[in-house]
C-alpha cells in the first residue's frame, strides 16, 4: 500500500481568479522516499476550528450571531464545515508540491463568510482533511484509498482573505435576498426612477429615519 502525507505550505489569494479564490500550497510526500506515484484522485474538507484562536472584543460582539455570547463558547464554539474540493495530482516520484484551488462565497447568510468577516485581525485556524485515491506502482498500476486519518491544520492569516475579498468586491458587501423581495425594491426603484441599488437602498433608509407626522 503506498501512504502519502500531506503539509500545508503556505496561503494566497489568487488574483486572476473569476471569483474569490484562495489557493492552498501542498506538500504531498510518499512515505518511502523512491516511491513512484502516478496519479492522486485527490479530495479535500476544509474546516474552521474556532475554538483554536482568540478573540478581541469587537470580534467577540461580530460572533454572536453564531455562537452566542462568551460564557456559551465552551458548548458552542465548534467547528464550521468552510470548504469541500477535488482535484487530481500529477505524478511524481517521492514528494510533489501543488496548490489547491479553493472557491470561496462572499454570501452573509454562509456560517463560514459571517466568521471570517467578523474578524479583524490574526489568523484563522483551518483543519484540511484529506481523501482520496492513489495510483503508484513500479510497473502498472496499484490502486489504494487515502488514508482516512490524513490531515493537515493551516492558518490563514485574517490580511489574506480581506485582500481576496477587495480584489472581487473592492469597498463593498454583498446581500443575498429573496426573489418577492428583490421584485419590491426592484418596483421601488423603478417608482422613484433611482439611478442604482445603492441609491435605492439609500432612500429606504431615509424614509425609516424620516419621523412619522402624527395624525390631527
Amino acid at each position: 500500500m503506498t501512504a502519502v502525507e500531506f503539509e500545508c505550505t503556505g496561503v494566497r489569494a489568487e488574483r486572476y481568479a473569476v471569483g474569490p479564490t484562495l489557493q492552498f500550497g501542498l506538500r504531498i510526500t510518499a512515505e518511502t522516499p523512491d516511491t513512484r506515484v502516478h496519479a492522486v484522485a485527490l479530495r479535500c474538507q476544509l474546516r474552521i476550528e474556532p475554538g483554536r484562536r482568540g478573540y478581541a472584543p469587537r470580534e467577540t460582539e461580530g460572533l454572536a450571531d453564531l455562537f452566542g455570547t462568551p460564557d456559551r463558547w465552551q458548548r458552542t464554539l465548534q467547528p464550521l464545515q468552510f470548504a469541500q474540493v477535488a482535484t487530481v495530482v500529477p505524478g511524481f516520484t517521492g514528494s510533489t508540491d501543488i496548490e489547491l484551488a479553493v472557491p470561496c462565497s462572499y454570501d452573509m447568510e454562509v456560517a463560514a463568510t459571517r466568521y471570517f468577516a467578523a474578524l479583524e485581525d490574526g489568523e484563522i485556524p483551518l483543519l484540511l482533511l484529506f481523501s482520496g485515491t492513489v495510483f503508484s506502482g513500479p510497473q502498472g498500476f496499484a490502486v489504494h484509498p487515502v488514508p482516512w486519518d490524513r490531515e493537515a491544520r493551516c492558518r490563514v492569516p485574517v490580511a489574506t482573505w480581506r485582500e481576496m475579498v477587495e480584489q472581487h468586491f473592492p469597498g463593498c458587501g454583498w446581500l443575498r435576498l429573496p426573489g418577492a423581495t428583490m421584485g419590491a425594491l426592484l418596483e421601488y426603484r423603478s417608482r422613484r426612477a433611482l439611478p442604482s441599488w445603492e441609491a435605492t437602498v439609500t432612500a429606504l433608509l431615509a424614509d425609516a429615519q424620516t419621523p412619522e407626522v402624527a395624525a390631527p
